[in-house]
């Protein structure tokens, strides 16, 4: 086996490994590393490579196990992935995704225990989604999507941060409200892929519910951007701005039902989720680190339409 031969199969094989995860790239592994280096935050500037790597491993064991589960659907939906395009077979590609487990473990490991704590949990939620089909029903889609993605800000957060064993209350506050606002959102992204889920007889919000979902994403955007420019007290420039993007982005999903137009909104909203992960360093810049934000006000909300119901 020549030189040239064994270096194009090497680039050929990162190629493979890179396209397991080239749909999730805006909306997973952008926003999380903005998220992590905004939450830490940054330590140093090479910091920046170890939490990007970090949060794309294990982004790639969760792909990879989520697409040799349902391969005839990325036929219809996604023809470009390894499997459907013939890069690599099932078989190849379920080796590849349990020897992702200890590798996710291991290198989690030479960072901190803590760290190795949640790749483990990680793990485990990505086999509850995937191996005990809990991606098939819309609730427990959404709400396992929703904790892992909030998981990997963590572990991102911990390996861009100098303290590699805690996260501070600002960076858990923010997780949690990105779990919140992912959890009731992130059906966006299910409208442009309707088509392939019906094949494989995943049940997603659009499908079970085509017109209550667009009504439901149209009008939580916009009230999300609300609630997290008074929490993060961003200044009347730029919530006037976000609030005026997330109007928009809400807008489109009501108004705008083709798949093309799915497609385009989905990017939107991947912009528009993307955003508020920033806000974190809004925080920091203007309140410091010994400060964190106050969510009294969103308990007074509940309490009022409490009272209100009943």
């Amino acid at each position: 086996m020549t030189k040239p031969f064994q270096l194009r199969k090497i680039f050929s094989d990162l190629y493979t490994l890179f396209l397991f995860t080239q749909s999730d790239i805006r909306i997973a592994l952008l926003p999380v590393t903005l998220f992590s280096t905004a939450a830490a935050p940054l330590a140093s500037p090479i910091r920046l490579l170890e939490t990007t790597f970090w949060i794309w491993l294990h982004l790639l064991q969760c792909n990879v196990a989520n697409q040799i589960k349902e391969p005839d659907e990325d036929k219809t939906n996604k023809p470009s992935r390894p499997i459907p395009s013939g890069r690599i077979t099932v078989e190849d590609a379920t080796i590849l995704r349990w020897a992702l487990v200890p590798i996710c473990l291991v290198y989690s490991a030479l960072y901190s225990m803590e760290l190795m704590q949640i790749s483990l949990t990680l793990m485990l939620f990505t086999v509850w989604y995937n191996e005990r089909d809990g991606d098939k029903d819309s609730l427990s889609k959404n709400f396992l999507t929703a904790v892992m993605y909030g998981i990997s800000e963590l572990g991102g957060t911990l390996v861009a941060g100098r303290d590699r064993t805690q996260v501070s209350p600002t960076g858990r506050i923010a997780a949690e409200m990105t779990v919140a606002v992912f959890m009731s959102t992130l059906h966006a992204q299910d409208f442009k892929d309707a088509d392939g889920d019906r094949l494989t007889g995943r049940r997603t919000f659009p499908i079970a519910y085509p017109v209550a979902s667009r009504l439901a994403v149209g009008l939580a955007i916009p009230l999300w951007s609300i609630l997290l420019t008074v929490m993060w007290q961003l200044d009347p420039l730029c919530a006037i701005a976000f609030v005026g993007y997330g109007c928009y982005v809400g807008a489109r999903f009501m108004l705008y039902r083709t798949v093309q137009d799915d497609k385009l909104s989905c990017k939107h909203y991947c912009a528009w989720f993307s955003i508020h992960h920033l806000f974190p360093a809004y925080w920091y810049y203007h309140h410091g680190a010994n400060q964190y934000p106050n969510l009294d006000f969103v308990e007074n909300i509940l309490t009022d339409i409490f009272r209100i119901a009943a």
